[in-house]
């Protein structure tokens, strides 16, 4: 297909310009709300209960059939929805798992989610054997190789890794049958397009693409225009997402400088549960950490100046509960499941609104509960009625009970 008839054919799939550009409508109408009426692998299935789940999400209940009939599919949904065992699942049913060359390649825009993609791949099918390895910088490339060319079914990595693998013959392409690009909204702004479509290019010309976004700017539709054929539009609603149940509050803190003394006031309650504080910037995470630690506070950190073997340690720490508060960026406001974190706190607001919903989606994914609570200085007011407003939420004043809310 020309490039002028994939974007013809993407117009018709329809843009709606109504919505900044920035959403597609729904071309798909079918809904499978039962795991069991999918027609899955028994072992698949097998799987998918003994992971925790019973009955498939919003974004579940729609894409993954159209993704295992082998149509191209691009689904715009947020974080925290369930759309990494979307194609997880999918994926799992198409490959064949008595051939052990890589059938199903996944990109995604950091280490740390192509890790946590590669865990649920993992857990998923693991009735099936599934083998399942994440391609990522930061760890050796002999071992990757070496893992190869053993042969394994699902790659998840970054774009550099994916293609320094494909480049050096480590990773074959030949029988790939699904490329999946996740965060597609991000991987793009982190600047990896060209190293997109250098992966793309290596791939058979059959390969079905499955793209999932948060938003739908400039660049995703171009990038759906030139590797898609007549892609089904998949569109789960903001409101059909994990704000609900997370009660959110805001805090009115005078100045900048108060919010260190607001978040000790509170800290008390931030222990009885696992928090999440969230910054804007790697220098300040470091400030708040050294400040907490200085008042005999026990806290993690981790940002992206730090290395992958430093990062792991902290959230396997965390994961597993031994540091209660974990100071971050917006590094791991993506793509990272810790079950049971129930509070966040945006001591900074997020620059880009987008990154609210990624931030405290964390909290109540699947109904549970959790709460999020906003520093907002004089000048940060409209930025969080703009917030309110794109999410159609309400944000209220903070009580102080909220020790009996988490």
């Amino acid at each position: 297909m020309t490039e002028t008839d994939a974007s013809t054919n993407f117009s018709n799939g329809g843009i709606d310009n109504s919505v900044s550009g920035e959403d597609i409508h729904s071309t798909w109408t079918e809904i499978v709300d039962n795991f069991d009426d999918m027609n899955l692998d028994e072992d698949l299935l097998r799987g998918i209960f003994a992971y925790g789940f019973e009955k498939p999400s919003a974004i579940q209940q729609r894409a993954i059939m159209p993704v295992i009939k082998g149509h191209d599919v691009i689904a715009q949904a947020q974080s925290g929805t369930g759309k990494t065992a979307t194609f997880s699942i999918s994926a799992l049913q198409n490959i064949d798992l008595k051939n052990h060359t890589c059938q199903a390649l996944v990109l995604a825009p950091t280490r740390e989610l192509a890790q946590q993609i590669q865990k649920v791949v993992l857990a998923l099918g693991d009735y099936q054997k599934v083998k399942c390895h994440a391609c990522i910088g930061g760890t050796a490339v002999r071992k990757d190789v070496e893992i190869l060319r053993d042969g394994v079914h699902v790659v998840v990595g970054t774009p550099g890794r994916v293609f320094d693998m494909i480049s050096r013959g480590a990773l074959n392409t030949d029988q790939m049958k699904m490329f999946i690009l996740d965060e597609a909204d991000e991987m793009l702004s982190r600047g990896f397009k060209d190293q997109i479509y250098d992966v793309f290019r290596r791939l058979p010309t059959s390969i079905q693409v499955v793209l999932l976004s948060a938003t739908m700017p400039v660049d995703v539709l171009e990038v759906t225009k030139r590797f898609m054929r007549d892609p089904i539009n998949i569109l789960v609603k903001k409101e059909e997402l994990t704000l609900e149940g997370i009660k959110q509050f805001f805090i009115s803190v005078e100045k900048e400088d108060w919010k260190f003394e607001t978040l000790t006031d509170i800290y008390e309650t931030l222990t009885i549960t696992q928090a999440v504080i969230f910054l804007n910037t790697r220098r300040k995470v470091d400030w708040l950490k050294e400040k907490l630690t200085e008042k005999d506070f026990t806290v993690s950190s981790m940002h992206g100046d730090m290395d992958q073997a430093e990062r792991e340690k902290i959230m396997k720490e965390f994961r597993s509960g031994s540091s209660r508060v974990l100071i971050t960026t917006d590094l791991l406001a993506r793509g990272i499941d810790v079950q049971q974190v129930s509070l966040v706190i945006n001591y900074d607001l997020p620059n880009n609104r987008e990154n609210y919903i990624h931030r405290i989606g964390r909290g109540g994914r699947f109904g549970r509960k959790g709460a999020a609570i906003n520093f907002v200085t004089a000048d940060d007011v409209r930025t969080l009625k703009d917030i309110e407003t794109f999410y159609n939420t309400e944000i209220s004043e903070m009580p102080l009970d909220i020790a009996n809310m988490l």
